[in-house]
């Protein structure tokens, strides 16, 4: 919020310099971004007038201009403003001044021959507007002539931006900030008082007020004013919205303006005319409610808004007239011709004008307030000093108010126990230096910090605990003892507590479990792929999915249940930017419904496609597709690097991955499980041909998704934990060949795994080196062949040795899996 010092001087007396304001504001928790002096921008401005005004000799566009500033003598000045004439007041910049916002220095000149002393200034030169069709002129009443400009402008003022955090939503206003400035300094505070306003006519019937939500609108107070007159504002209330950055619009609009910043309670106010116009009646009966289906209605901003559910309304006997708590609509509107008015002031819930202003996408001034939440108990007196304020600048008479609530207790009032020990406690001991004193805060102070920002402190039976009366502008912000201690640690200054560190430090270290989260990610690095990330947030499509109840976007509107999509998403797209193949991964988080409840889990999943090759001469420049089996190296090769042994077979659950080319990933338990039980990893394949030319990917592309609970479980093993050293063998290998038929239908792994098991400690190695189908191979069978590693760390194997494990192995085979051996 941008804030005036000028303004702010008229309701707290604030004796120090801006920069210190700023400072001590800053470390109090409002930071302020900013300080925009506006004094030097018209350093050296007068008050002129142009006494006469001739046509330049040598110029159709220009002006020789002679103005008294207030000198002996008129200064000669060319102008070439097309408003400049004879008899106005107009700022003039003397020779010697610099306008630091156009970054010039007037100096003597000549211009087409014609000698000039000076310049008259636009706005626009003066730093107050971005452009300006022509000089400016005041319109005054007995002005002195040479005197500064700077407090005819506001130009006398600085202005700090300040940033409020999320909680303090009594600092976004200058009333707030004023308290907030008294507490800090111990500075005198003026808070501006409503005059009494008479309303006449209070028994009328021709308005009335009705809440059909008054969970979402507890109270709402609606005045009638007639035979208002629509102007410009005076030039006090114009200069000081724009130096909050609000532009004047009209007396009424500006004055509902004008109690937002200095109350922060948003008004709105409607031409009772077009009310009556837009409704077909001349009763008019203003409510609350949300919207109903395919509603809709124009904004102030000229757009035509479909409204939603989660739209709070403001109607006129039912018609949609405003976004309550957001904006009014274009058709009530108050405008140069209106005489009548509505004035609407409210209190609207926190939750209700945050959902329907999300839902629009649409925030305002008044939004931002509400959602942070006004201050309830000021309503009446914002709304009092509005009506005194329209009367006294727009004329004509309160003829009717009427007020509508829930009827729930709108006291605001709390009250709660601060122990003075706690406070000590929490806060420590004090930055005392050479004045002395108790190294803790004292109960005097303690009570005179709450008592400054508005709190009534009294003592209690209980020894050094105070009960302490919060505040209705602090009702949102004070609800726990722990709120009234950081309140003393913010004012008394947190940079005077002392800094302890704690007696006993321990080094920093990584839980196992993210330690091995790390290992993964390294491995998966390691063997090429590049890590990912992925929102979270996807379409809504299955029916498993869980659905947020507010998106803010219709693509975001659910949680994933699978990554696979993202990745193939970001893979297609690389391509289509010319960026080739993406290897990548990503560890991250699915989730999904199972029945009512909604369940969660960590996952890693990866994408592996396009050529492996970097030089494709040998190709004749054409791209090589990948193999299943390059495909499966890469993640074999990351699986040796963890240490973990896991198995493949086959599945054709996945629709989106190739049947034939699917395997389900697996780890053998341990301590091992019930016969033929495993841990199931994941799942690895090759994307369907069809959802493969459906995306416009490579011949081949490979997928893999693992349970990454599953992953970590079985690196935590103890076996896993730690690698350690096996010494290598200094004695010759020996190496037996086998080959048989075997039912297709049989895994591979499960003959292999069976193999090293029957081969006892001696088998180092059991290695696939041919598989053959077609010709002379028996019907729904295939054709394999092992290589088999015998080898001994103390010794040089012998035929004897090797013959009666080699003959184990043929046994198991024939046994288990029925073949039929070839040799």
């Amino acid at each position: 919020m941008r804030i005036s010092l000028n303004w702010l001087r008229e309701l707290v007396d604030v004796a120090i310099s801006p920069e210190e304001l700023a400072e001590t504001l800053t470390m109090a928790g409002f930071e302020v971004e900013e300080i925009e002096d506006r004094r030097p921008w018209a350093d050296g401005v007068v008050l002129g007038k142009i006494v006469a005004c001739e046509q330049h000799p040598n110029a159709d566009k220009l002006r020789v201009c002679q103005v008294d500033v207030g000198k002996s003598e008129a200064l000669n000045i060319v102008c070439g403003a097309p408003n400049a004439r004879a008899d106005i007041y107009v700022p003039v910049a003397v020779v010697g001044t610099f306008l630091s916002t156009i970054d010039l220095k007037i100096k003597p000149a000549k211009l087409r021959g014609v000698p000039s002393e000076g310049m008259i200034c636009s706005l626009a030169e003066l730093g107050l507007s971005k452009e300006s069709a022509g000089i400016h002129i005041f319109e005054l009443e007995n002005p002195e002539l040479g005197s500064d400009i700077r407090p005819l402008l506001g130009l006398d003022d600085v202005i700090l931006d300040l940033t409020a955090t999320a909680n303090r939503a009594d600092a976004l206003s200058m009333v707030g900030v004023a308290r907030e400035v008294a507490a800090l300094t111990g500075a005198s505070l003026r808070i501006p008082e409503a005059n009494n306003v008479a309303i006449a006519g209070e028994a009328s019937v021709n308005l009335a007020v009705e809440i059909s939500e008054p969970q979402g609108c507890p109270i709402y107070i609606c005045t009638e004013i007639s035979g208002v007159k629509i102007a410009p504002s005076p030039a006090w209330l114009q200069q000081r919205l724009q130096a909050a950055g609000v532009r004047p619009i009209s007396n009424v609009v500006d004055v509902t303006n004008y109690i937002l910043l200095e109350w922060g309670q948003p008004l709105h106010a409607f031409d009772r005319d077009r009310l009556q116009s837009f409704t077909g009646t001349s009763d008019i009966s203003i409510g609350v409610r949300f919207a109903k289906p395919g509603e809709s209605f124009k904004t102030l901003d000229g757009q035509n808004r479909n409204l939603q559910a989660q739209n709070l309304l403001i109607t006129a006997s039912d018609k949609p007239v405003a976004l309550a708590g957001v904006m009014g609509g274009e058709d009530t509107e108050v405008h140069e011709g209106t005489e009548n008015l509505v004035l609407e002031a409210a209190i609207f819930d926190q939750a209700t004008i945050r959902r329907s202003a999300r839902a629009q996408g649409l925030r305002s001034e008044a939004s931002i307030r509400y959602e942070r939440g006004v201050n309830q108990a000021a309503l009446t007196t914002a709304c009092d000093r509005a009506v005194a304020l329209i009367l006294e600048l727009a004329g004509g008479a309160a003829t009717v108010q009427k007020t509508a609530s829930s009827g729930e207790d709108l006291s605001f009032s709390r009250s709660l126990e601060l122990r003075l020990d706690r406070v000590n406690l929490v806060l420590g001991q004090l930055k005392r230096g050479e004045t002395g004193g108790s190294a803790y805060l004292e109960p005097a102070e303690v009570k005179n910090i709450l008592t400054a920002l508005g709190c009534e402190v009294t003592a209690t039976e209980k020894e050094r605990v105070f009960a302490i009366a919060i505040p209705p502008y602090r009702y949102r912000d004070l609800e726990r003892e722990i709120d009234l201690i950081e309140e003393v640690a913010r004012l008394h200054g947190y940079d005077n507590f002392c800094d302890t560190l704690p007696s006993e430090t321990e080094p920093g270290y990584l839980s196992p479990e993210y330690a091995q989260i790390r290992n993964v990610r390294s491995a998966f690095r390691a063997a090429g792929l590049t890590e990912l990330m992925h929102y979270s947030l996807v379409k809504t499509e299955g029916e498993n999915q869980v659905v947020l109840a507010n998106p803010l976007f219709v693509e975001y509107s659910a949680l994933r249940t699978e990554m696979l999509s993202g990745l193939i998403d970001a893979f297609q797209y690389n391509l289509e930017q010319g960026n080739g193949a993406l290897n990548g991964f990503e560890v991250g988080r699915i989730f999904w419904k199972d029945g009512d409840a909604k369940k969660e889990a960590d996952a890693v999943a990866g994408i592996i496609g396009g050529d492996p090759t970097v030089w494709k001469w040998q190709q004749g420049g054409r791209d090589r597709p990948l193999t299943w089996f390059e495909a499966k190296g890469v993640l074999e090769s990351v699986f040796q690097q963890l240490g973990l042994a896991v198995e493949y077979a086959g599945d054709s659950s996945n629709p989106r991955l190739h049947p034939g080319r699917t395997a389900a990933l697996s780890i053998p338990p341990y301590p091992p499980l019930e016969k033929g039980e495993k841990k199931r990893l994941g799942i690895f394949g090759q994307l369907h041909p069809q959802l493969q030319q459906e995306k416009g990917l490579p011949e081949q592309v490979y997928v893999f998704q693992l349970d990454l609970a599953v992953l970590l479980d079985e690196l935590g093993r103890s076996t896993n934990s730690t690698r350690k050293f096996a010494a290598y063998s200094s004695f010759p290998a020996s190496d037996r060949d086998i080959a048989f038929f075997a039912p297709v239908e049989v895994p591979v792994v499960e003959m292999a795994g069976a193999m090293k098991k029957a081969g006892g400690s001696l088998l180092d190695s059991v290695e696939l080196f041919d598989e053959y189908r077609g010709d002379n191979v028996p019907a729904g069978q295939r054709s394999l062949a092992f290589r088999l590693i015998y080898r001994s760390g103390d010794r040089t194997l012998s035929e004897s040795d090797v013959e009666p494990a080699q003959q184990k192995v043929r046994d198991i085979l024939v046994e288990k899996f029925g073949v039929s051996l070839r040799s």
